[in-house]
């Protein structure tokens, strides 16, 4: 009958039945031994609204009696080997073996701190030393190691060695232990710092209490720095070389010494770059190498067969050691030449000039921040008429005046290699610039001409300034459409030439 209400007696029983079949599953659930997978969770007590039949069955879930089980699959067998190579590369590294994407998994996970001795030979990878060099330094300029991640890693760490050597306290062998890994990976050296021997104090005299005790009397110790000759010759590939004698950092403990350039240092480089047949390009800046080093260094250059750049800036080199510079331009295959900041005066520079004027291979000269005078200036530009190689000059500082540049404005009146001239600093004055303007006026090949700081008027400097332009366009054109710009005997063919 509808609408009848069930005895409250009645609902009592059939809950107490509930109970007892409740608990007798219990019972029998702890008695009976369960398979171990997975269950169906307790339906949640089912809501009076009728349209929530959809959630419930979305609130179903599977629950796991074992906390560790896992859907995932198991490892192949081929993951599982390479996961023991990468373990264990160390004590035996195992990649040639292996197919190409498999080499490629196992170098993404090997360390980057493998000792040196098992990747350096082994492992050709650039993105593997990508990783050595970001984790061990925090600014990587890759295009000054041409662009090698590997030549980076091996130069830096080499040049690192270097800095920190201790002569008479640091072992030789940590540096020529590296030779065998290196010797083809290493293009270039720089240095900026070699460290002197330690000065260590002597021991007190028994019974000598005088204040001024024997210090005068006592000999300094030995300065000289790492010798590279035994490094150099076993970098089969080096072609740069540039180095500072110097201390960076020293704070409270500066001495004059740290910042010596000994005459041993001198012999032992000097037969170090004699040796290396494969330098290009040699620097040794801010080391104070006076007129006799220089010159030991030269001579050791003359006829070498590879060298390109002699880079001698801001030390004390004067006049001698130009002469030297000067014979060296006639006995190689010098291109660039660097003796900015020095001490050369006029004697030097006509020398040099002397020189210049039958060279056939440099190509850039950089004299600034010395003292030619217009003594100098003029030697130099009277064989900047006969030279036909010279593209960059560069004669800042140089106490130079009107004279040296009237005869400069007849220079660029002929000359057709020049693209850059630096003649700021220097007492030009307003006759000169007008001198330089005439001279410009027929040049069509000077690209650069820099005359600051030079007493020359600003209308001659605009005016310079606007040639400058009109050659750089014409240099532009000239690049884009060559075949426009031909001589007239060979546009004109063989019949007009001929005739």
């Amino acid at each position: 009958m509808q609408g009848a209400v069930t005895p409250p007696s009645a609902r009592s029983r059939s809950s107490v039945s509930t109970q007892e079949r409740s608990s007798t599953v219990g019972h029998t659930s702890s008695t009976i031994p369960q398979p171990s997978k997975p269950l169906i969770a307790l339906i949640p007590p089912r809501s009076k609204n009728p349209s929530s039949g959809t959630s419930f069955h979305r609130m179903r879930r599977i629950i796991a009696e074992n906390a560790e089980w896992s859907l995932a699959i198991v490892p192949l067998l081929t993951e599982l080997c390479l996961q023991h190579i990468v373990k264990n590369f160390q004590k035996n590294p195992v990649l040639k073996q292996l197919l190409p994407e498999h080499q490629q998994k196992v170098l993404n996970h090997l360390s980057p701190d493998l000792p040196l001795a098992v990747t350096a030979n082994l492992i050709d990878d650039e993105n593997y030393w990508h990783r050595c060099c970001v984790q061990r330094w925090p600014v990587c300029d890759v295009a000054r190691h041409g662009g090698s991640w590997k030549h980076m890693f091996f130069e830096r760490h080499l040049e690192n060695l270097l800095k920190h050597f201790i002569p008479g306290t640091t072992d030789p062998a940590v540096i020529l232990d590296l030779v065998p890994l290196c010797r083809n990976y290493v293009r270039r050296i720089r240095v900026d710092q070699f460290l002197p021997p330690v000065r260590l104090l002597p021991p007190p005299r028994p019974g000598d209490q005088s204040d001024s005790g024997s210090e005068g009397d006592a000999e300094e110790p030995a300065m000289d720095h790492y010798q590279l000759g035994d490094l150099v010759a076993g970098l089969r590939h080096l072609e740069e070389l540039d180095l500072v004698y110097g201390v960076k950092d020293c704070g409270m403990n500066f001495e004059w010494n740290l910042f010596l350039f000994t005459y041993r240092d001198c012999h032992s480089l000097a037969a170090t770059i004699k040796a290396c047949h494969t330098l290009k390009i040699f620097r040794l800046t801010r080391s104070k190498v006076d007129d006799d080093k220089a010159r030991i260094l030269i001579r050791s250059l003359l006829d070498h067969p590879a060298l390109e750049e002699l880079d001698l800036s801001h030390n004390l080199i004067g006049d001698r050691g130009a002469r030297g510079a000067a014979k060296l331009l006639s006995h190689s295959r010098l291109r660039v030449l660097n003796l900015a900041n020095n001490q050369v005066r006029a004697p030097g520079a006509q020398s040099l000039a002397h020189a210049l004027a039958h060279n056939t291979n440099l190509i850039s000269l950089n004299l600034r921040l010395n003292c030619i005078e217009d003594e100098g200036g003029q030697a130099l530009a009277h064989a900047l008429q006969t030279n036909k190689c010279l593209t960059t000059l560069h004669l800042g500082g140089n106490e130079l005046s009107e004279p040296t540049a009237t005869l400069l404005s007849q220079v660029l009146a002929v000359n057709t290699t020049l693209t850059s001239v630096n003649l700021s600093c220097n007492h030009i004055g307003l006759d000169g610039g007008k001198q330089l303007l005439e001279g410009m006026s027929d040049n069509k090949t000077l690209l650069e001409f820099d005359l600051r700081l030079s007493d020359v008027a600003q209308e001659s400097e605009y005016l310079i300034s606007q040639a400058l332009c009109a050659n750089r366009e014409a240099a532009r054109q000239r690049a884009l459409n060559p075949s426009h710009f031909m001589s007239p005997n060979t546009a004109d063919g063989p019949e007009n030439s001929a005739g």
